[in-house]
């Protein structure tokens, strides 16, 4: 692991809110810290929230710091969590993360399992793609991953409401509109780059070298994430899994049934 200075800076990490708790709140895909906005003055109350924009995003104060030839798995976005968190010094923390972030979360806490007290995964996945000879349904077919690389490589600008309007509720389409613009922000080479890295992956293997306690929270229905992927991985982390359904739609709980998704968080955590 390459230690990299001001790494917190430049991905404008920030700490608010008080308390002996910290909870470590990282964005997935397309996004950046403000998709946690509803949430974080409800979980800051009475706790610490550890914010930040991973380096893809088009709100991280330096765009170079994202290389794909550095980013071609998550184990670059795990050191570059671990850099954050030592830079700000977390030495403990509830870690929420959304999408790939669920995913980087887990390996990262395998590296540093000291720094990691409990892992709630909001929407991941180890793998996007079905696998029929395992009998693995990750929800998308080679053909939908090719047809969605192209998409966004020849026609970003459509894309990416596009797209934005399929994962997120769309009973709130300001969170829909919302979603759509930090998609673009990110930039078509970026984000065509990193959507190989995200739904090309598969970390299955990580699942069984996580022994943080981990939940997982999934909405009822998640166009990325089918159920099918929560119960294998509950059934693959090692440390423990316990499930969390939401009773909404989309791939954003946080944005789009805060209240629900806070409530979910304050029971896990005794609150």
């Amino acid at each position: 692991m390459v230690m990299k200075e001001n790494l917190a800076a430049s991905m404008n990490a920030k700490l608010v809110g008080s308390g002996k708790e910290t909870l470590v709140l990282a964005h997935g895909y397309g996004g950046e810290q403000s998709v946690w906005d509803k949430v974080v003055p409800l979980l800051s109350a009475r706790r610490r929230v550890l914010l930040f924009d991973w380096c893809f995003s088009g709100a991280a104060k330096d765009p170079s710091l994202y290389n794909p030839n550095n980013y071609s798995s998550y184990d670059g976005f795990a050191d570059d969590l671990i850099c954050v968190m030592e830079e700000m010094e977390v030495t403990s923390c509830v870690f929420v993360g959304h999408s790939m972030s669920g995913m980087i979360g887990c390996i990262a806490s395998s590296k540093r399992p000291d720094l990691f007290t409990r892992l709630l995964l909001v929407g991941a996945s180890p793998r996007y793609l079905n696998q029929e000879e395992e009998g693995y349904k990750g929800g998308f077919d080679s053909s939908d991953i090719e047809e969605m690389l192209s998409s966004i490589g020849s026609k970003f600008e459509q894309w990416a409401p596009a797209f934005a309007s399929v994962v997120v509720d769309a009973a709130d389409p300001i969170s829909v509109e919302k979603f759509a613009v930090s998609l673009k922000k990110m930039g078509p080479q970026t984000a065509l780059s990193l959507a190989k890295t995200v739904f090309l992956s598969d970390h299955r293997s990580v699942l069984d070298k996580v022994v943080v306690p981990c939940n997982i929270i999934q909405t009822r229905n998640d166009a990325v994430v089918p159920l099918a992927v929560v119960e294998y991985m509950q059934s693959a982390i090692k440390g423990g899994c316990e499930v969390d359904i939401i009773d909404s739609e989309g791939h954003f709980p946080h944005l789009t049934a805060h209240l629900q998704f806070v409530q979910v968080l304050d029971r896990i955590l005794g609150c």
